[in-house]
């Protein structure tokens, strides 16, 4: 690549990511996740229609009111002989029939099975809040983990850029030693082609950034119409203990608050497949109007009538072939099934907390030593970029020191998004996630 040509091009880059641009910070990326991001969407529709089914209309309690009407036409030939011994025959006979009714029935007992269903269905509203919560936990995790992926390549891009400008002063001042005779090309060359390295780590480097971006504006829901920048600063904000954080993990972490969830509705499920051995307990009633247009040969030409009916039944299924039974057993070891869930989900959390503690605290304490290594390395740096200006040092040990300080500014980045990461996945296991400022 020609050393003019990828200059122009990395500063295009450089220039195209210093430009004004707003800056997304971490609350603002948290809010638009939660208004746009289309799996937090589906999830709230989920709750939505957990809690259509919570509703009176759905709890088996009210009444059912039902409407019916009819009309019959009848076109007849009749004979008739009558005991007198006379005799008539009718041809083309007409008769027309009509009749309307209400009915209302309502179940008085149905052995306490709609108490125990309609409870249940309040259990399932509470466990989709909790999957829907699980939902939103895991998209703000997904959030921060593309979010700071753009804020690391952002740091990265500026410590490149930074390289590329003193990459830049050692070829001119390679050039003017080699024009006064000073020094040999070589020196000019091998400043040409780390410029070129440079240019082509910025170019790189650049893209991801802006697949990065992308990214994070997908987990946005594409809010974001415009080019924009995100916060490099980070707080480390936990301040619970490990003892206490850690109870708060075995009673507040999500999964196993919906197993908790799922244990109630099996308990509820026994009780309502147990209302199979009681009686069922109805009331009905009817208001019904009918009207017969009679053909020549009845003995009443028209007939109307009106009237109310109302009844008590009971229904008692002795025995329905053991299906009662069944539904029984199977409740009682979906239960058991359910508690042997929980049990297994709090090791999980013990073994998962454990190691998500100390990966914290292993990323943070790496994060120290890397920020004390860019001391080091930059006093490094600057020790022999003094030496290299008075000819103590060649090129190579130059490019050495800046690689050096280079890769403990790239180091230092990772760590310390990698250290925050592990914090946020510690707060989701002990369910306090969504309770900190971000």
């Amino acid at each position: 690549m020609n050393i003019k040509y990828s200059v122009v091009i990395a500063i295009f880059c450089c220039a195209s990511i210093v430009k004004a641009q707003t800056v997304l910070t971490q609350a603002e990326a948290v809010k638009l996740a939660l208004e746009n991001n289309y799996g937090i969407k589906i999830a709230a529709n989920a709750v939505e229609v957990a809690d259509n089914n919570t509703s009176i209309l759905n709890s088996g309690y009210l009444p059912t009111l039902t409407g019916s009407a009819g009309a019959t036409y009848n076109l007849d030939n009749t004979e008739a002989e009558f005991s007198n011994g006379t005799s008539t025959v009718l041809n083309g006979a007409e008769s027309d029939r009509y009749n309307a009714s209400l009915s209302l029935n309502y179940t008085l007992f149905d052995g306490l099975g709609r108490r125990y269903n309609y409870k249940s269905l309040k259990e399932q509203y509470q466990l989709s809040e909790l999957q829907a919560r699980e939902t939103i936990e895991n998209t703000v995790i997904q959030l921060f983990s593309v979010y700071y992926s753009v804020a690391q390549l952002s740091e990265n891009l500026e410590a490149l850029r930074e390289t590329l400008e003193v990459s830049k002063d050692r070829l001119v001042r390679a050039q003017y030693q080699f024009d006064y005779g000073q020094n040999t090309k070589l020196g000019v060359l091998n400043a040409e082609v780390d410029i070129n390295n440079d240019s082509i780590n910025i170019i790189s480097s650049y893209q991801s950034l802006k697949n990065a971006k992308r990214d994070l504006n997908v987990v946005l829901g594409n809010a974001l119409s415009y080019d924009f920048s995100v916060s490099t600063a980070v707080d480390f904000t936990l301040q619970f203990k490990k003892d206490s954080l850690f109870d708060k993990a075995k009673t507040r972490n999500v999964a196993l608050l919906q197993s908790e969830k799922n244990i109630a509705i099996s308990q509820l499920s026994i009780k309502s497949s147990k209302s199979g051995y009681l009686p069922t307990v109805g009331l009905n009633g009817t208001y019904g109007w009918n009207k017969n247009n009679n053909n020549a040969a009845s003995f009443v030409a028209v007939s109307t009538n009106t009237g109310l009916s109302g009844g008590l039944s009971l229904s008692w299924n002795l025995f329905d072939g053991g299906s009662t039974i069944t539904s029984v057993k199977n409740a009682k070891v979906n239960l058991e099934t359910q508690k042997l869930e929980k049990e297994n989900i709090l090791i999980g959390i013990t073994r998962d907390f454990e190691n998500a503690w100390e990966d914290f605290e292993n990323k943070l304490n790496i994060f120290n030593i890397q920020e004390q290594n860019i001391i080091t390395s930059q006093s490094n740096f600057e020790r022999t970029q003094e030496k290299f200006k008075i000819g103590q040092v060649n090129s190579i040990e130059f490019r050495q020191a800046q690689l050096n300080l280079l890769n403990a500014e790239l180091s230092r980045n990772q760590a310390k998004y990698q250290a925050k990461l592990a914090e946020l996945s510690l707060l989701q296991l002990s369910g306090e996630l969504l309770n900190v400022e971000f």
